[in-house]
């Protein structure tokens, strides 16, 4: 891998109902090859996914997919990239792709999208990264979730910590130049009680 930065992208394998989510997979593509940052993201060629990694290839972008085997072998591989890792499952997926990324941006997508997002988010609760996620919230696609951690917090299953590293914005450039200007707040060493787990 080259010494550019990465960031990792999540997104879906359909287009959704909406135009502008096509437009924004296009525009988080095109932006990421103008700044000079590398694409990492799930190797297909279908739905956001593909449209994301065709608009980084088509601005001289890098573009790295990581596709668990039984995915690639349903021909949905996208084969122009410009490094393609072949894994066999899905947790090996998703550890080649935050060790290969400076931060993650997750794109309207649906369960598979949504594990992604939570995994990471975890992690970085759990203190194994410090990286910011973004969420592009497209048409409001991800107002529903962000209700979602906002109850859990008020109600106590959530510290607010845990969602520090997390940025939202309807604009791709925005948010994007967000996650590259991130500076993780200091850490805290601390305990997790049982209650939290």
């Amino acid at each position: 891998m080259s010494h550019r930065p990465h960031i990792c992208v999540f997104c879906g394998s359909s287009f959704g109902v909406s135009p502008a989510f096509r437009e924004n997979a296009a525009r988080v593509g095109a932006e990421l090859a103008r700044r000079g940052v590398g694409l990492v993201y799930g190797g297909g060629r279908v739905g956001l996914m593909g449209v994301t990694a065709d608009a980084a290839l088509a601005g001289g972008g890098r573009v790295v997919g990581v596709i668990p085997d039984p995915l690639a072998t349903r021909e949905i591989a996208h084969h122009g990239l410009t490094e393609l890792h072949v894994v066999p499952g899905m947790h090996e997926r998703k550890a080649l792709m935050s060790q290969k990324s400076i931060a993650f941006l997750t794109m309207p997508g649906g369960v598979g999208t949504y594990e992604e997002f939570f995994e990471i988010l975890s992690w970085a609760a759990l203190g194994i990264h410090r990286k910011p996620i973004g969420l592009l919230n497209i048409e409001g696609y991800f107002d529903p979730l962000l209700a979602l951690l906002e109850f859990g917090a008020e109600q106590g299953f959530i510290r607010s910590e845990f969602l520090a590293p997390l940025i939202t914005s309807d604009n791709p450039e925005n948010l994007i130049g967000e996650l590259l200007a991130y500076i993780p707040p200091p850490a805290v060493p601390r305990k997790i009680r049982l209650d939290e787990a």
